[in-house]
């Protein structure tokens, strides 16, 4: 597994992508392994689609962008070492994607966490988030269903971050 620079970091997995019904927005939900905890991330439909092409095991017959970035890195001798979400400044989330060489040198390429992730499930890549990042925007629920109800019922249209087309 690989092993974020920041030793405390949280390895986080992919449980849903949903859509708001109030915004008709894409929300991908992060959660805490073994823990009733879902961090909720409003995303563009275009993110969307990338995410759930591979949560679904689709196979393109092209390559599509994410596809290209992952061959790109690849090509260039680097592999994905994990993605961090690192940071929420004004309801906007922060992340990198963190590549590593056959020598162990380590890249840091800032990246909408949205792309990041779409990147990550490609390449079958850990996903970390900062504690602080979790202590400002994770949701506890007994069950997805109502945490994601809690998540779409607590946030204003101001928090949920502006994205274009």
């Amino acid at each position: 597994m690989a092993r974020p620079i920041e030793s405390d970091a949280v390895k986080m997995t992919i449980r849903a992508l949903v859509v708001d019904p109030t915004t008709n927005s894409p929300v991908v939900i992060l959660a805490k392994p073994e823990e009733d905890a879902y961090l909720p991330i409003w995303i563009g439909v275009c993110e969307a689609n990338a995410i759930a092409v591979t949560l679904e095991g689709v196979k393109p017959p092209r390559p599509l962008t994410h596809d290209l970035i992952g061959s790109l890195i690849t090509e260039l001798g680097f592999h994905i070492d994990h993605v961090f979400i690192h940071n929420l400044d004004e309801s906007i989330f922060f992340a990198s994607i963190r590549l590593r060489n056959g020598d162990g040198d380590l890249r840091v390429i800032d990246a909408r966490p949205s792309d990041a992730i779409a990147v990550a499930l490609r390449a079958r890549a850990d996903v970390f988030v900062a504690p602080s990042v979790l202590e400002k925007a994770v949701v506890t629920e007994t069950s997805q269903e109502e945490a994601v109800k809690t998540i779409l019922e607590r946030m204003r249209p101001e928090e949920m971050g502006d994205w274009e087309m």
